[in-house]
């Protein structure tokens, strides 16, 4: 049963009206929206038809809202699953459009397509852009390296994918067309040779929707505010059918949340907005924004009320948090101070119904000297392993900031059978099969190659995992031998006499290394005469070769779904093309949910006596008795200073520029008609967006503090290179911790 502290029965006890709430981590917020949902279905208030909307970030935290809601209303004795409605805001602006798809010129057959394949459209129209357009990478590649340079040639397609991406998802916020943008650039005779390619991979990746008869996640949210603002009728029907909107998460509000949610509410109409402006992570290069809801707190006709009672860590973590927050509004930098604001964090009163966990200050390890990566993981590995056994009964998370981080120390925990879960693009299951028919695929892709064939055989042989040191030894043995074979058609097509591979020598026992390559070579040679067959259907012959148990089974038939759907846009792909894709999800690069969790209402709390891996980004929203907070160094955590370096500025470009930002900042130019700031001095955008990921990094950093309970482990590292440093924030918070605590301990 439920019983609100002070702070929730007042937000509880909301008629109508506009209501802002600002709640800090572990406050409760979720339970009390629910509750109150439940509470307004609850009052009889609601006509026949009527629905509470409630507004939410992500996937997961609609479930976990369904599943809360039904459960209040279950105890009032009322029907489950009836008078509210749960939705991400591309879930509500599908509602929207496929309601009256005409009011902006859509069938009622129109489909959406996925996050991946609108990648793989971009991809192709980059990449077929690129080899014509060599002057837009002269332009910005360092003086001293060459345009050929392998790292180069592989990474500049990427870097130009991502830039016209985010480009596109900016000018879909603001409304533009492609039309529109190019009308713009030739208003004012612009010569910009990104601007140009952005304008022009946007016009196509447009036409290939219009082939498709579909519109993707972003043209769900424009379109949906268009419908709105072109039928009257039937934005007055929708403020009847909602009449309160309750949002969650709405320090991540964009320009068009706003927009959207504003016209729903109208300007008598009754609109909850709760979040915590310290929590908003999400920023990076959209128009997502916490100065959305604080100017909303402090609006003369919102009533503010503030949830800054917390349960859910100890005194100590709590102290750490605020911490940070009263370091941050010290700062002598103005752009920097406000990267985190007040209120501070309190525990809750004695006798609370939600009490916090009992101190215990000696639970906190923050390291001081830094780790090599290798070490770092070898240090996280040791201390679970000494853990766990005496914790079956709590709660462990690892977080780190970036996805191929999380992917190395899942590695590690397999090998060492500690059992886990990742919340990371792609599980370790997926990773593991998806490398071994990507290697596959590289082979038959290119049969004569011996390098190619050597590594198909070293990922095949490694699925036993459980393989003595002397057979891994031996796999190693042989593949070095494929690699070196000068004739390949001595291996597939050998002369009479020789079918038994008998002449190898190798070192090894030759009997059974004969079978074994006699057997390989079969594999491969039946699976090129597959490679006529679709790409779904050579995977699944491939996968039924490999594979045997029913888990990795079942990857392979969802993998080989995915590739079909891409095959059927994208008509010229071949092997090489689809073996990238396959790579891309094996490292990480590419969101792939696999069958170990997903993406929606993850609790924490079914998974006592495993370790989770995650994102800081994917753990909002999420807690654990114990938590280990990986890489705080001034890459991951950079905080604009000289020294910081910046994932976004890639190492060929010249001058240590962000080409993304200052492209994406003269596109803003053109779309607001604010022509001076198109003419900013070259770096002026790299340095703004130095500071603003610097202060969305520590509001990460704040993030990843507050999902620990009991128990909290920060470590960073000195990264590859051995460059890299402590972060600034991180430094700050354990050397006030060492002041504080030291003495005492």
């Amino acid at each position: 049963m439920f019983k609100p502290r002070p702070g929730q029965v007042e937000v509880l006890a909301y008629q109508r009206g506009k209501l802002g709430i600002s709640a800090v981590p572990g406050s409760g917020k979720t339970h009390t929206l629910s509750c109150l949902a439940a509470n307004l279905v609850g009052d009889a208030r609601l006509q026949e038809g009527q629905e509470i909307l409630i507004v939410t970030l992500v996937n997961s935290a609609v479930q976990n809202f369904s599943t809360r809601i039904s459960a209040f209303i279950n105890e009032m004795g009322l029907l489950p699953n009836m008078g509210y409605r749960v939705r991400t805001l591309h879930g509500l602006a599908h509602d929207i459009v496929r309601e009256r798809p005409d009011l902006v010129g859509l069938s009622d057959k129109f489909s959406i397509i996925e996050e991946r394949e609108s990648s793989s459209i971009i991809h192709a129209i980059v990449n077929n852009w690129l080899p014509s357009h060599p002057e837009i990478l002269a332009a910005y590649l360092k003086s001293d390296i060459e345009s050929d340079n392998y790292e180069v040639r592989k990474r500049w397609p990427e870097t130009v994918e991502q830039i016209c991406a985010n480009a596109i998802r900016v000018a879909k916020d603001f409304q533009i067309s492609p039309k529109k943008l190019g009308d713009q650039i030739s208003k004012y005779k612009i010569d910009e040779p990104m601007l140009k390619m952005v304008c022009g991979v946007y016009t196509e990746y447009q036409r290939a929707l219009s082939f498709r008869s579909s519109v993707d996640f972003d043209d769900l949210i424009s379109l949906a505010l268009s419908a709105l603002s072109m039928d009257q009728d039937f934005l007055a029907r929708l403020r009847w059918r909602w009449p309160f909107i309750l949002e969650d998460e709405a320090q991540d509000s964009s320009r068009l949340q706003e927009k959207i949610l504003k016209l729903l509410c109208g300007d008598g109409g009754n609109w909850v907005r709760v979040g915590d402006p310290n929590q908003a992570i999400f920023e990076t290069f959209t128009t997502a924004s916490p100065e959305y809801l604080r100017k909303f707190l402090i609006s003369s006709d919102v009533t503010r009320s503030d949830l800054s009672h917390s349960g859910r860590s100890t005194a100590s973590i709590i102290w750490l948090a605020n911490e940070l927050i009263r370091w941050t509004s010290n700062l002598q930098r103005e752009t920097l101070r406000k990267s985190l604001d007040y209120p501070l964090i309190f525990p809750v009163p004695e006798g609370d119904p939600q009490p916090n966990p009992s101190d215990n200050p000696l639970g906190i390890h923050l390291r001081k000297k830094g780790f090599t990566p290798e070490e770092e993981l070898v240090f996280v590995v040791h201390s679970i392993k000494n853990w766990l056994p005496n914790h079956p009964l709590d709660t462990c998370a690892v977080l780190v900031s970036r996805n191929g981080r999380g992917a190395e120390l899942a590695e590690r925990l397999r090998i060492e059978k500690i059992p886990f879960l990742e919340m990371l693009k792609s599980s370790s299951s997926t990773r593991r099969v998806a490398v071994v028919l990507a290697a596959v695929l590289n082979c038959l892709a290119d049969p004569n190659n011996a390098s190619r064939l050597s590594d198909a055989y070293q990922k095949i042989m490694g699925l036993n995992e459980n393989g003595s040191e002397e057979e891994k030894s031996r796999i190693k043995v042989v593949a070095l031998f494929l690699k070196k074979l000068g004739a390949l058609e001595d291996y597939f097509s050998p002369v009479p006499g020789k079918e038994g591979l008998h002449y190898i020598s190798t070192g090894t026992n030759e009997l059974h290394l004969s079978d074994e390559l006699s057997s390989f070579r079969d594999n491969i040679k039946r699976w090129q005469l597959a490679t006529l067959l679709p790409i779904d259907q050579l995977l699944l012959i491939i996968g039924q070769d490999l594979f045997t148990t029913s888990g990795d089974l079942a990857l392979v038939h969802k993998l080989a779904l995915s590739l079909e759907r891409t095959a059927t846009h994208e008509k010229s792909w071949q092997l090489p093309e689809f073996s990238s894709e396959l790579t891309k999800i094996a490292s990480n690069e590419r969101k792939f949910l696999g069958f170990d969790e997903e993406d929606t209402g993850f609790d924490p709390e079914r998974y006592k006596g495993k370790i989770l891996i995650a994102t800081i980004h994917k753990a909002k929203g999420l807690e654990w008795d114990r938590v280990y907070l990986l890489s705080a160094n001034n890459y991951d955590f950079p905080f604009a200073q000289p020294f910081d370096t910046y994932i976004s500025e890639k190492w060929f470009i010249r001058d240590h520029l962000n080409l993304e930002a200052e492209t994406l900042s003269k596109l803003n130019a053109l779309l607001k008609d604010k022509l001076p700031d198109f003419f900013k001095p070259e770096g002026d955008a790299t340095e703004k967006a130095r500071i603003d990921y610097s202060a969305e990094r520590l509001r990460l950093f704040f993030v990843g503090i507050t999902r620990a309970r009991k128990e909290l482990s920060i470590t960073w590292n000195t990264g590859r290179r051995g460059e890299s440093k402590e972060s600034v924030p991180f430094e700050a918070v354990r050397s006030a911790w060492e002041e504080q605590y030291a003495p005492a301990g």
